[in-house]
């Protein structure tokens, strides 16, 4: 009853365009409708408590997008200063390094005419840039349901709902949220976004693309001493300590100011579920080439995300009835070259001009379907196209022999446009990958020192995460039974470890009895994880009333 009540209740406003989330992705499609038609209405809603508190992500920039969108955007200021000056590409062993000539990379590998940059800040710039155009921006409005029309069409979404208890019923300062309805609606939520799964389950979206597949990307900003910093330098590496534990590598970033992003990147389709992608990520800061910049430093900030990795064949339809999907909630991202934004910015660009065509031609409601085409023939096509084979080699081989067969498959798909191996499946999802705990050693791993790493709970503390106490947990157990009677059993219950938050315990009494699931949802970053790599697929993330989760500065 509570359900209906609060929909007879609330209050509604119609726009040309609606977009969940002020991404790179949705505030391009913005400023791109806005460009062409000043008259049109649209809105972004956004989830975190600004534009720019749930933005995570590398970054070395390409451009491209962001020179289509606003080709002045260095006079009109926008946070975008360093240049990337050197590339560096590592292997790694346990007390030692070897270095990657450059001149063996593709040269889409190369970095040079990127920059290294806040997507958060970017994202708070973008957002001037659009509001100044006359778009309405909304922060704090975490979109909670889907509306429908009466042929099926998507029409526009629930936003702003506040104020239910742990119950999921109204509280006494409960606000229904209002409907924002529109002509079209983008979903440009980021990686598994909630109601992006949804539409891709109700329109079977992904019956035609192969299974997604996903990494674990957790980052820390440090301050380094002026004598370890390198303003402009980019290294990658690959190999210890993940080792055949799993897929994977880590990038560290010099920007201004003495600071270097440092992070780290899990491949989720691991098999051993005692594999702990966090600890990993620690234990990797102590090797001599990465203590030797961060020692004397100090670490001002946290956080992690899920990374779409499964590429072009990956790619869900992209359109449906009445909306669209866009940037990371349809997976561009470009795994050799770690970088999704520009293909973000272009899918944000091409999503506004097929929505404008549409509008103008009395159209709404209906599959974009010029949009779909753009994607899959223009500049995100031959991007993802080239490289689409080298995750499934790296699933299927390993590092090693996937760096020379997914070397080779690139340098002809980069001098000839032509894929020697074709289009490469996927094969397993990352929760169908996980197998039982008997059939691998159990992994240990290194305390944290303190000075260099550091345990989840306290780092976590450096992503200012906030939940409100009294709210439905939003991570949903379909059987709660499943963590205790499957997953412990079987896979010792591999959510105390795949999550970087520490937001999963199971708990017993002091003899060791009576093992019960706890969920910290009050620790949670928001990077979907659990909702990927269950192997027992039991845990959905929904979104959390507006405003909660982490507040991240300059990510």
């Amino acid at each position: 009853m509570a359900e209906i009540t609060a929909a007879a209740t609330r209050e509604s406003m119609e726009y040309d365009v609606v977009i969940v989330g002020a991404g790179p992705a949705g505030l391009s499609a913005a400023i791109r409708l806005k460009q062409l038609d000043g008259d049109l209405n649209v809105v972004v809603l956004e989830k975190g408590s600004e534009v720019g508190a749930h933005i995570l992500s590398g970054a070395v920039l390409d451009p491209s997008g962001l020179n289509a969108l606003i080709p002045d955007w260095k006079q009109r200021g926008a946070p975008v200063n360093v240049p990337v000056k050197k590339d560096n590409f590592l292997m790694l062993g346990e007390g030692g390094s070897i270095r990657i000539p450059n001149f063996l990379m593709p040269p889409l590998m190369n970095n040079h005419g990127c920059y290294i940059v806040s997507m958060a800040n970017l994202c708070r710039w973008m957002a001037e840039q659009a509001e100044a155009l006359g778009v309405e921006i909304f922060p704090g409005m975490a979109c909670s349901e889907l509306i429908y029309g009466k042929s099926g069409e998507l029409t526009g979404v629930v936003a702003g709902e506040f104020g239910k208890d742990k119950n999921g019923d109204p509280g006494p300062a409960y606000e229904p949220g209002m409907e924002l309805l529109g002509k079209y609606v983008f979903l440009s939520e980021g990686v598994r976004g909630s109601l992006s799964k949804q539409v891709m389950a109700r329109f079977e979206l992904c019956a035609d693309s192969d299974v997604q597949k996903f990494g674990l990307g957790m980052k820390e900003i440090w301050e380094v001493k002026p004598e370890n910093h390198r303003e402009g330098t980019v290294t990658h590496t690959m190999g210890w300590p993940l080792g055949g534990n799993a897929g994977g590598g880590s990038f560290l970033y010099h920007l201004e100011s003495n600071q270097v992003y440092v992070g780290f990147v899990v491949h989720l389709n691991y098999k051993n579920p005692s594999v702990y992608p966090y600890m990993e990520f620690q234990r990797f800061k102590h090797h001599p080439d990465i203590a030797k910049v961060l020692e004397g430093g100090k670490r001002v900030a946290y956080g992690a995300r899920a990374i779409s990795e499964g590429g072009w064949q990956s790619i869900p339809k992209l359109v449906f009835p009445g909306g669209a999907l866009l940037g990371c909630s349809a997976g561009l991202v470009n795994v050799p070259r770690i970088k999704g934004n520009h293909n973000a910015m272009l899918s944000g660009i091409a999503a506004a001009e097929a929505a404008v065509e549409a509008i103008k031609a009395g159209r709404q409601g209906d599959e974009l379907t010029a949009y779909e085409v753009t994607l899959r023939q223009g500049p995100i096509a031959r991007d993802l196209k080239r490289v689409r084979n080298v995750k499934p080699l790296w699933s299927k081989l390993g590092m090693l022999p996937s760096l020379v067969l997914g070397g080779f498959d690139m340098w002809l798909a980069n001098l000839t446009g032509w894929n020697p191996f074709g289009t490469l499946k996927h094969g397993k999802s990352d929760a169908e990958a996980t197998e039982p705990a008997a059939q691998h050693k159990t992994l240990d791993y290194p305390k944290p020192d303190g000075v260099l790493s550091f345990d989840r709970l306290t780092n976590v503390s450096f992503s200012a995460t906030n939940h409100a106490e009294d709210a439905p947990c939003h991570l949903v157990l379909a059987d709660p039974s499943v963590p205790i009677t499957v997953n412990l059993p079987i896979y010792g219950e591999p959510a105390q470890r795949y999550c970087p938050a520490g937001v999963y315990e199971v708990i017993r009494n002091d003899d060791g009895s009576n093992p019960r699931f706890q969920i910290n949802a009050q620790n949670c970053v928001h990077c979907k994880t659990c909702d990927i790599k269950d192997p027992s697929q039991n845990i959905t993330w929904v979104t959390p009333q507006g405003g909660d989760g982490p507040n991240y500065p300059n990510m």
